[in-house]
């Protein structure tokens, strides 16, 4: 079953711009919930621009009333992530190699040539009772050696697919590179302009997915169907997509 996380950070961003509180990030979590997500993705960044620290700990509360859902906290672990995930312990921690100053993350972990700082990163996070997904573009030979050094999943950087999801010879990019994790160990996670366009598709093709990780595009779609609409309505394509990589 592949499940759907809903990132809240662009509901923080749209909070933040005036000190009312509104729109309440707890209450968009719990809508979310209610209406078929399975988990509730944040990406808090060193200048708190969205997702503050405040936000990860309110969440990691309500996720406790919702034994059936998980909570995913994702970040770069050499700024601000380490602490407010070994504090509050989600069920995953998606390691991300954004810089400070990124607009949104861009790029996977590079790899092995920097499995030597993330190792130990892994181990601790491990030691916390915390899941570890590494966030990866589509390079087939990287995947062992995230396995190597512990991690449990891998999400795959899909904005590459989600620009251009007609061209076959990039989704097989995808495809092959789920397989190679899968066959390292890994269970496959994917997130970064999926939508309801193009997430069945991917997840056909490159399936069994994990977990799809979406947050802007779902947004921008409850803007129009509400919240609570477009939750349901990614659900059912994700499920589409799921149906489709069975037969």
């Amino acid at each position: 079953m592949t499940r759907l996380s809903v990132n809240l950070n662009k509901i923080a961003l749209l909070r933040n711009a005036r000190d009312s509180g509104l729109p309440s990030v707890t209450r968009a979590a719990t809508i979310a919930l209610h209406a078929g997500a399975a988990g509730i993705t944040v990406h808090p960044r060193p200048d708190a621009r969205h997702v503050r620290a405040s936000d990860v700990r309110e969440l990691a509360l309500l996720l406790e009333r919702h034994p059936e859902a998980e909570f995913n906290i994702e970040g770069n672990p050499f700024h601000n992530l380490m602490p407010i995930a070994l504090e509050t312990r989600p069920h995953q921690c998606t390691l991300v190699p954004d810089d400070a100053d990124a607009v949104t993350s861009n790029s996977g972990w590079a790899l092995p040539a920097r499995a030597h700082e993330l190792e130990p990163l892994v181990a601790r996070l491990h030691a916390a009772g915390v899941r570890v997904s590494l966030f990866m573009d589509p390079a087939p030979e990287t995947m062992r050696y995230a396995r190597e050094i512990g991690a449990d999943r891998v999400e795959l950087y899909t904005e590459s697919f989600a620009r251009a999801p007609a061209n076959p010879a990039l989704l097989a990019r995808y495809v092959e590179s789920a397989h190679a994790a899968r066959v390292a160990g890994l269970a496959v996670n994917a997130g970064h302009d999926l939508n309801l366009q193009n997430v069945a598709q991917f997840v056909e093709a490159a399936g069994p997915i994990a977990e799809v990780s979406i947050g802007h595009a779902l947004i921008g779609d409850a803007l129009e169907m509400g919240l609570d609409s477009a939750v349901r309505a990614y659900v059912a394509a994700i499920a589409s997509g799921r149906r489709a990589d069975t037969r």
